[in-house]
């Protein structure tokens, strides 16, 4: 099977998770922020349950040589805490909190016609783009330096 279509029904899957487990929905997500209004606990036991599955995920890629679809595994490659990891985690929790979207949820509720998840969709590839650019800009300055 090739790489793409693994990551094709990979990302399906993703997708009828997120799905099923309602955390399309941005209310769920802010609800569960809530902690002195209505809030809702539910978000919480879908992390729980996603612990037991990634812990045999990871049992059993420990156990193979390399994975499936590629030839070796490819782990992250910084392991300093550093304050770009610090920020783009900050914006991250910020923007998940303001909205109740992330990526990943927010792509499964396209589906669903909501001009409210296209708008963030377009702000969130739009803020990539600039990243991207200001990024590139950054490092072509510090190698010019």
């Amino acid at each position: 099977m090739s790489r793409s279509l693994v990551a094709l029904a990979a990302g399906l899957l993703f997708g009828l998770g997120l799905t099923v487990s309602g955390m399309i929905n941005p209310a769920k997500v802010l609800n569960f922020l809530d902690l002195v209004g209505h809030w809702d606990p539910s978000l919480a036991f879908v992390m729980a349950g996603a612990l037991p599955v990634a812990a045999i995920g990871y049992t059993l890629a420990r156990r193979r040589s390399a994975p499936l679809c590629a030839p070796a595994f490819f782990g992250p490659t910084k392991t300093r805490v550093d304050a770009r990891l610090v920020s783009g985690a900050a914006l991250f929790g910020i923007g998940w909190g303001l909205v109740g979207y992330c990526p990943g949820p927010a792509l499964a509720a396209l589906g669903f016609g909501n001009w409210r998840t296209l708008l963030f969709v377009a702000a969130m590839l739009v803020g990539m783009g600039a990243f991207r650019i200001l990024d590139r800009a950054g490092a072509a300055q510090a190698r010019s330096a």
